[in-house]
Parts: C-alpha cells; sequence; structure tokens
C-alpha cells in the first residue's frame, strides 16, 4: 500500500470538527492549520475520507513541497518531482487552482503556466515523448505558496465535497452542505434529541441532521475524480469503502427533525432535495413562521441560518425576526438554540447575550455561530423504566 500526506481544506473556524473527524476515521493528524487539516494514509485513507468526511471540503494528495522564490526556481521545483508516479503516460493534468499569500510569486495565472510547462518537461523525459496526447482520466492539481514555501496537491476529490448529489435546488442564501453538517456537530445534539430549523429554506440543516442520524455518510452516493486514477487507487478499494458505508447505514430510526419556512417554493425544493438524499421519512417540513416556534416537548434543539440582511435596506427587517428568536428562547427554556449570522444586533435583538460565540467564515462573509445551550435532560431512571 503505498502511503501519503494528505490535506483537507474546510471553513476557516471549524478545523477542531474535522481533526477530530479524521481522528474517528483512525488517522494521525500530522498539522492543522487554518482552514485545513494535514493527515497520514494509505490509499484506503484517501477513499474513506472522501466518502465519510461531513466537514472537509476536498481531499488533496501532496506530490511535493519546495521554497521557490523566482519562477525559475517555481519552474524547477516542479520539474524534479516524481511526476511519473502519479500522472501515466496519457493523464489529462492541469492547475485548476492557484493560490498566493505573503508570497513573492503572487500571479495565479503566471503560476499555472509554469506549473504546468514544468510538468511535461518533467514528464517528457521520464516517458521520452515529446508529446502527450491527455486523453486519458482527469488529474487536476492545485498548488499553494505560503511565505514562498510551495505546497503541490493533487486533488482526489473532483466537485467539492459539499456537493453531496441531493441540493439541485436551494433557496436564497444558502448555507453550504459541509458548513451545515460542521455547524450541527460543534453542538451536542444527536439523533434521538428534537431538531427544528425555523428557516429551513432549501432544508440543508434538516437534511444533514438526518444523514448524521441515520448514520448516512455523505460521499456514499456520488463519485470523486480519484476514482478513474486506476494507477494510483484500485477499483476495489473504493467499492469496499463505499460497501462498508452502506452497511453502517440505519435508515430505520424514528427521530424527530423538523424545517419550517414561510416560503413555499423553497419548502417545495426541501422536500424534493430530502427525497433525493433518501431522508424524507425522517424529516417533517411545513410552512410556520419563526414566531409560531413551539413544540410540547422539552430539551430539543434549534439550529439555523437566520437572515442576515446583507443588503443595507434588508436590515431594517431583522430586528422583529430576531426578535422572535429570544422570543422562542424565553418560551422554550429547556431548549438549546444556535444560530450562525453575521447580523451585528443579534445579541441585542434577541434580549438575551450568547453563552459563547465562535467566528467562522461563510464563504468570505464572517459570522458568528452564537450558542445558547440549554439544560441537559434528567438521565433516565433504569429501576423505574423496568
Amino acid at each position: 500500500m503505498r502511503h501519503f500526506e494528505l490535506i483537507c481544506p474546510c471553513h476557516f473556524g471549524l478545523e477542531a470538527v474535522l481533526k477530530r473527524e479524521i481522528y474517528d476515521l483512525g488517522y494521525d493528524i500530522t498539522q492543522v492549520e487554518d482552514g485545513k487539516v494535514s493527515f497520514e494514509g494509505d490509499e484506503e485513507a484517501v477513499a474513506r475520507a472522501n466518502i465519510y468526511l461531513r466537514s472537509a471540503e476536498r481531499v488533496l494528495i501532496v506530490v511535493g513541497k519546495f521554497h521557490a522564490e523566482t519562477y525559475d526556481e517555481l519552474f524547477e521545483g516542479i520539474k524534479a518531482l516524481d511526476w511519473e508516479n502519479y500522472i501515466p503516460e496519457n493523464g489529462k493534468f492541469w492547475v485548476t487552482k492557484a493560490a498566493s499569500v505573503k508570497s513573492k510569486l503572487f500571479s495565479p495565472s503566471d503560476i499555472q503556466r509554469i506549473v504546468k510547462k514544468a510538468m511535461v518537461e518533467g514528464l517528457k523525459s521520464e516517458y521520452n515523448v515529446e508529446w502527450f496526447s491527455e486523453d486519458g482520466a482527469s488529474y487536476p492539481l492545485r498548488v499553494f505558496l505560503m511565505k514562498d514555501e510551495v505546497t503541490v496537491t493533487l486533488d482526489t476529490s473532483g466537485d467539492s465535497l459539499h456537493k453531496r448529489g441531493y441540493r439541485t435546488m436551494h433557496g436564497k442564501a444558502p448555507i453550504s452542505e459541509t458548513l451545515a453538517s460542521a455547524l450541527i456537530m460543534l453542538t451536542p445534539w444527536k439523533g434521538d434529541r428534537i431538531f427544528v430549523d425555523p428557516f429551513c429554506g432549501s432544508g440543508t440543516f434538516a437534511i444533514e441532521a438526518a444523514l448524521i442520524a441515520a448514520n448516512i455518510a455523505p460521499g456514499t452516493y456520488r463519485h470523486f475524480t480519484a476514482e478513474t486514477w486506476d494507477n494510483i487507487i484500485d477499483k476495489s478499494v473504493w467499492d469496499e469503502v463505499r460497501q462498508e458505508a452502506k452497511d453502517e447505514e440505519n435508515r430505520d430510526i424514528t427521530c424527530d427533525i423538523q424545517g419550517y419556512d414561510i416560503d413555499d417554493d423553497v419548502l417545495r425544493a426541501a422536500r424534493e432535495n430530502a427525497v433525493r438524499a433518501g431522508v424524507d421519512h425522517l424529516i417533517h417540513f411545513q410552512r410556520r413562521d419563526v414566531k409560531d416556534l413551539s413544540h410540547p416537548k422539552k430539551y430539543g434543539f434549534v439550529i439555523t441560518n437566520p437572515p442576515y440582511g446583507e443588503r443595507l435596506e434588508d436590515k431594517k427587517d431583522l430586528p422583529p425576526v430576531y426578535g422572535a428568536i429570544g422570543d422562542a428562547i424565553k418560551r422554550l427554556d429547556s431548549w438549546s438554540f444556535y444560530l450562525i449570522t453575521s447580523y451585528d444586533n443579534t445579541e441585542n435583538d434577541i434580549g438575551k447575550k450568547a453563552d459563547k460565540k465562535r467566528k467562522i467564515y461563510n464563504g468570505m462573509i464572517r459570522t458568528d455561530f452564537y450558542m445558547y445551550p440549554g439544560p441537559k435532560p434528567p438521565k433516565k431512571n433504569k429501576n423505574t423504566e423496568q
């Protein structure tokens, strides 16, 4: 089995969630940086990370690292890497993304061009050819420069891991599947507790909660670029890991997961998304305003993505919305409330300071995850149950 250094990018502020996920898969963490976690693993680790990880954006294989302050150094460093171990003679290869931070080389287009040219030169001598057909499997690369240190990676995922395959329709300002899942895992919620999203939109929070409750691995029913890399990972590895994930599913559970919205069109999209995810039987969507949020049972969870009011003219509509959330917190005093928003007056309009706040970037938007944990339910008395 080949061993690799693997890098998984994630949302800034959620590195601890991804780190715990990777540990739970049984792999050793080598480094945690802003927005990414590195670990070591074999071919099976590549497949397991893609199929099982809920909070990672993609899985990258590190091809090499070196220092470069000039384009000549970049060219020579790329050319010297062992590309024949990764790219077959007919492989299609290109730099899908180049990023530079605090480095002397900062032009993404120039970096992409130099890397491609250097790869061609390096592979020419290995395969003793002057031209590559590039009509085989795709091998997209991602190159990162941080303080003149170059990290060259192969992207095993292809489409970002947030693309689970179920959300073809979505409402306004959707939250990504990876972010929604990571935020749920930041809370103590488990599948046997009530879950309500009163601003459900296209249903992402509710669907991700149902996937977690039913132990459905998020990547089980989609495909990844590295599945075509038979020179690196045998197809049987993917088949075995995918079958293992299917065997661990439990779709026959009973849970109370609800999604509310006032827009009939997005509720229709949410229901269709839940059907595609295979969890529609676990979620109840309904048209309901946040001011009507109520439930007869105790110790439930509200995890939601309320309106941000990114446009100035929309902000005037937010105080009553957040005021209604505050009323619900008072009314459901045994419940736990968690919300992600960039709205500055959140605590003021809710009327209560959050127990804890966590800074998280939703794309390029700086948000806070406000935590209002409720009391823990009393432990069940076994003697009483008997």
